[in-house]
């Protein structure tokens, strides 16, 4: 599995799993366990998930698929804004913890700006890593604004990535975020890289450009997506799957390698931001 390194020298792989949804059905419940151990199998053994998703239900779920395999994965969770207070962070790590079933999370983000002061809730931050909760942390859903804002503050240094949406329709982040982190050797990591909704979907990975550069790789569109996402410069990307062929789909997009050709017609398809514009979030 093709790695990056994160500014505090942890070694964080480029392509995870996504959880967002999970949790929600005790019916399904199996299914997505099987879903990220296939993953995990794969060697996608970086799994994102969040204290909001279904209320804690996604840390359940992922604390029962890592259960004996700690050791192997590299845990990613969110804090809400509203618990990122000093000692919020710390109740709320505590319940992730207790529902990942795990002594500590590898890279604890701030799940979206929020009212809590940010200094505060860095300093929250530096005090769970100084006691061995977490490993590293971040931020989610940050303009290049709220980066610089981050960056001026004690303990801004040791932001170690910055979680947006970004996907072939989603590139305003290239404008001037994508860049700033990029200089500061900060990586990106990509939330919904196949978009969110199905009809969102289906306008993406229906596009006739996207389709025919598929053709030439024997591919679908939607290794493509993640294909080009996972050439970019410090981006890691987290597709969501609970059906065992397209964990296996996402796995195989990491080999696909797009010529120069690919790139300018995708380019030509879903074209690169020409001017800044407020950040796109889910």
């Amino acid at each position: 599995m093709k790695t990056l390194l994160l500014p505090s020298g942890a070694v964080i792989p480029v392509l995870g799993q996504g959880t967002w949804y999970m949790g929600e059905d005790p019916a399904r419940k199996k299914r997505e366990i099987d879903a990220l151990q296939l993953g995990m199998d794969l060697g996608m053994t970086l799994i994102d998930t969040a204290e909001m998703y279904a209320d804690g239900g996604a840390e359940k779920i992922v604390g029962e698929a890592i259960r004996g395999r700690r050791d192997e994965v590299f845990v990613v969770s969110k804090v809400y804004p509203h618990n990122a207070d000093r000692r919020g962070m710390q109740a709320a790590c505590e319940r992730s913890l207790k529902r990942l079933g795990c002594g500590h999370i590898d890279l604890y983000l701030l799940h979206w700006p929020g009212s809590v002061p940010l200094a505060e809730t860095l300093e929250a931050f530096e005090s769970l890593k100084q006691s061995g909760k977490i490993r590293d942390f971040g931020v989610s859903n940050f303009d290049r604004d709220g980066m610089q804002e981050a960056s001026e503050l004690p303990g801004g240094g040791q932001v170690a990535v910055n979680q947006v949406l970004y996907n072939l329709k989603r590139r305003g982040v290239e404008w001037d975020l994508l860049p700033w982190c990029r200089e500061r050797a900060i990586p990106v990591m990509a939330y919904s890289p196949l978009e969110s909704s199905a009809s969102e979907q289906q306008r993406l990975l229906g596009n006739a450009h996207l389709l025919a550069v598929a053709a030439r790789h024997t591919a679908s569109p939607a290794q493509i997506a993640l294909a080009w996402l996972l050439q970019q410069e410090q981006v890691i990307v987290i597709p969501k799957a609970v059906a065992p062929a397209h964990v296996r789909e996402n796995r195989a997009a990491l080999d696909i390698v797009l010529t120069a050709q690919d790139l300018a017609e995708l380019d030509r398809a879903f074209p690169p931001p020409r001017h800044g514009s407020a950040l796109d979030m889910r």
